[in-house]
């Protein structure tokens, strides 16, 4: 396991235990209170408690490596991991609504709640620096469950900013429908975030191309080589962290194969260096034997042949 494993669940677990503890304390408080909207913002650090339990598993999952039933390796794992959480994201921001349009109509404030809003403005804090590592570790190891399970305790972040507001406003004002209306505001943020998670895993999981700018690059990396004569066919795709590629290089024909093998590694070498961990298939070709073409004409011909298929 390398460093960079090691990092990974070493984050994911200190998810674990401040949500364990936010979950514990907010229940408590909520309880002793006798705020509704605390209980329920108990009840939503438990869908981040549960979202932080399935990014541990999908990162301890993700960083085994490949066997006889996964030959390139179980980083989908990390992908399925970040669709759940964003489905749990939506799921907390339909909770929270719900919540908030039974709050709205009430005209009761709980007392003590300066106890509320002591206990929200520590969880904001830890929520703060904890999506904060989790992001930051996330893109350092290209840990997309790290980097959702960050991101759903930064929109946490907002609610219990939300929650904190309205248990201020309705103890200084006596407008208890406060806290309903601000929820409300704060869930549509949530859900925003939560939607575009589900999007990005969902291209993901569906292997998505690497964003253009990379292809671009691994072409130019490829053709930086002097003894190569063109390349063409490059197809890239995601597995968690885990990024692969293949690709069809030209070479002279009449070059010994053993020279062709050694700048294929050379070029591997020089793809991981820049890109990190790569699975990498090259497809040596003699040069003039046939016009190199690019993605973008590789794909249209098969759409004319499906097409031809079809009417056929």
């Amino acid at each position: 396991m390398t460093e960079l494993d090691v990092l990974k669940k070493d984050t994911a677990y200190l998810s674990i235990i401040s949500n364990t503890v936010l979950v514990l304390l907010k229940l408590f408080v909520g309880i002793w209170v006798g705020a509704v909207s605390l209980i329920s913002e108990a009840l939503h650090s438990s869908v981040d408690l549960l979202a932080s339990l399935i990014a541990f598993w999908a990162v301890k999952k993700s960083v085994t490596p490949p066997d006889m039933e996964h030959d390139y390796g179980h980083g989908k794992f990390e992908n399925l991991s970040a669709a759940v959480e964003a489905l749990l994201i939506v799921a907390a921001a339909g909770g929270i609504v719900y919540e908030a349009f039974e709050h709205l109509g009430q005209d009761r404030v709980p007392e003590m709640l300066h106890f509320g809003v002591a206990i929200m403005l520590v969880s904001i804090i830890i929520n703060l620096a904890v999506s904060q590592k989790l992001i930051s570790v996330g893109r350092l190891t290209e840990s997309q469950a790290l980097e959702a399970d960050g991101l759903h305790l930064r929109a946490d972040v907002w609610t219990s900013v939300g929650v904190m507001l309205g248990l201020i406003l309705m103890e200084f004002t006596g407008w208890a429908w406060l806290d309903g209306a601000i929820a409300i505001a704060v869930a549509v943020i949530i859900f925003r975030e939560g939607w575009k998670m589900v999007v990005d895993s969902t291209m993901e999981l569906t292997d998505v191309s690497l964003p253009e700018e990379q292809e671009d690059r691994i072409m130019a990396i490829i053709d930086s080589i002097p003894e190569v004569k063109g390349c063409h066919c490059l197809r890239t795709r995601k597995s968690g962290s885990y990024k692969l590629l293949d690709v069809h290089v030209l070479f002279d024909g009449n070059m010994h194969l053993a020279q062709v093998h050694a700048i294929c590694d050379e070029l591997e070498e020089e793809i991981r260096k820049e890109f990190g961990a790569f699975d990498i298939l090259i497809h040596p070709e003699p040069a003039g034997n046939h016009e190199p073409e690019t993605k973008a004409a590789q794909y249209q011909n098969a759409k004319m042949q499906e097409k031809l298929d079809v009417s056929n």
